[in-house]
């Protein structure tokens, strides 16, 4: 059966026709970047950082398989921040290596690159689950509350709504996540579902920075996600949660010679301000 092309098609040189030579280069140049920050985020929790541009960010599931939702913003002008839905148009539902995450309208550019990603090759499995999904989106207290009647303050919605609040953004800036290292897809129904996670103790999702990002974390409730957080069979997964792990690098200047950070959407942003007739 012949495949169905995607709607979003790359323009050679364009955005969508990424350079892959020069992110191999930084990225597989061990002595091309030096440690500058490290730190664990432990179980049920969640941290902001800083990466700022022209570095390496990795996260690494320390002693077992964790679940992260992550999200992502212009450091310097937090309006600007990961659009999931339009990523998902312009790369996939599942990202990986050479997929880069969008922002929103109307800046409309790169916020990262990955540059690797240890369980690029799973996927799909029987079930046809993939990792690292935009389909889904965070857990938060206001589903469980609903689906459960309990209160649970440490959903990722939670845990990011916290990991923000010193770098002056509310609840209302924590958005769709990336969902690092989570198995999904879609069921025959079309229906959501969830998988245990397939990482094991070391493995990794790297990206490179292309503008001065902040960035926030939760390492999810849920853990591995082998145990249902919902229905018949579900019980508190404590005992599936693991820590993940943070390394930003600062990468040598002479890799970076031939890159530019990408600049924000051209449209003219006239919505609101005149109405062109449409001749013009």
């Amino acid at each position: 059966m012949a495949l169905t092309a995607a709607a979003y098609q790359a323009t050679k040189g364009g955005p969508l026709d990424v350079d892959k030579a020069f992110y191999d280069r930084v990225s597989g140049t061990p002595e091309g970047r030096e440690l500058v920050d490290k730190f664990e985020i432990p179980i049920r929790s969640g941290k902001a950082w800083e990466v700022p541009a022209g570095h390496l960010c990795r996260l690494v599931t320390i002693d077992g398989p964790q679940v992260g939702d992550l999200n992502i913003w212009n450091l310097n002008d937090p309006r600007e921040r990961l659009w999931a839905s339009r990523t998902r148009q312009l790369q996939r539902a599942h990202v990986s290596t050479y997929d880069r995450l969008w922002s929103n309208l109307p800046f409309l550019r790169p916020l990262l690159t990955i540059t690797s990603d240890t369980l690029a090759d799973y996927g799909p499995d029987a079930d046809g689950g993939r990792v690292h999904d935009l389909l889904g989106t965070r857990c938060d207290p206001y589903v469980n509350r609903m689906l459960t009647g309990e209160d649970f303050d440490f959903h990722c919605h939670s845990n990011l709504v916290r990991a923000v609040l010193p770098y002056g953004l509310a609840e209302s800036d924590v958005h769709d996540v990336l969902n690092v290292f989570q198995c999904t897809g879609l069921n025959e129904h079309d229906q959501y579902f969830m998988k245990d996670c397939p990482a094991r103790p070391g493995d990794h999702f790297e990206f490179f920075a292309e503008l001065d990002l902040l960035c926030a974390l939760s390492t999810c409730p849920g853990g591995d996600l082998s145990v249902p957080m919902w229905g018949p069979d579900a019980h508190d997964p404590i005992e599936v949660c693991h820590p993940i792990g943070v390394e930003v690098y600062k990468v040598d200047p002479e890799l970076l010679k031939d890159w530019q950070q990408p600049q924000r959407a051209a449209y003219r942003n006239l919505h609101g301000m005149t109405r062109p007739t449409w001749q013009s």
